[in-house]
């Protein structure tokens, strides 16, 4: 009873409205992607949207402050250079090809440009603890003015969500979240505490750890739940029963 008071007050649950469109339709975690087509590509986006599904990608921030789609920190596992990815400029990492197919790493304003509303997307904003995330964040809000489609942020990072609650009130904003180590009494008391501070619109939760007390809890008071990453059939059919949506791929998809 105290965390459900605790929660109505430091993380208060969103309307209806704002988020209803999250739970309509499944997202193909880092668009379509798979033989010949890799993650997190337009290629990958453009199999996402004739499908009908939604789409969910990764963005961080380049060396000269745009926010680029790509999943890891260096580029050596998706492409052939190497090196970190905030050292390089957008211009330059716009012409590194990704391996497995012809395009290269896009811009979040080049895909949300390809998307334009055909579908949603959910843009995971990739952070490090030990960095600001303001200048982060502000890339992301820049590449997103002026859209008009449904759109969601969403971070491990409690304090992305927190920035768009504060300078991007009208922006669906998400928590993700994994139990993956942390299933004691404390891992319970961070989550509580991350919940308290990104003060989300929404969850994406570790499929591995549903079904769970805690999502089950937010759910239950207006906060949808999506899951990641829905990888089979028997995952999809766990997220139908304890989620809103599945973020999936491969035999997740169906």
């Amino acid at each position: 009873m105290l965390f459900a008071a605790i929660d109505r007050w430091r993380a208060p649950a969103p309307s209806a409205e704002k988020v209803r469109w999250l739970t309509q339709q499944g997202y193909a975690h880092r668009g379509l992607h798979g033989d010949r087509v890799p993650e997190n590509s337009p290629t990958a986006f453009a199999g996402a949207i004739a499908r009908g599904l939604g789409v969910e990608c990764d963005v961080q921030r380049s060396g000269d402050g745009q926010a680029v789609v790509f999943h890891d920190w260096e580029l050596d596992r998706l492409t052939d250079a190497s090196g970190a990815v905030s050292e390089r400029s957008a211009a330059q990492l716009g012409a590194i090809r990704l391996k497995g197919g012809e395009d290269t790493i896009p811009s979040l304003a080049a895909v949300l440009r390809q998307v334009r509303g055909q579908v949603p997307i959910l843009i995971e904003v990739k952070s490090r603890r030990d960095k600001r995330v303001f200048a982060l964040c502000l890339a992301v809000r820049r590449a997103l003015e002026g859209y008009t489609g449904q759109h969601a942020v969403m971070s491990f990072d409690p304090r992305v969500s927190r920035w768009f609650a504060r300078y991007s009130p009208h922006t669906v904003r998400g928590l993700v979240v994994t139990e993956e180590n942390a299933r004691t009494l404390s891992g319970r008391g961070r989550r509580y505490l991350a919940l308290w501070h990104a003060r989300p619109d929404f969850l994406a939760y570790d499929i591995r750890d549903l079904p769970s007390s805690f999502p089950e809890a937010q759910r239950k008071r207006g906060l949808p739940v999506l899951t990641w990453t829905v990888r089979s059939p028997e995952l999809a059919a766990r997220a139908a029963q304890y989620a809103d949506a599945p973020i999936a791929e491969g035999g997740g998809l169906g």
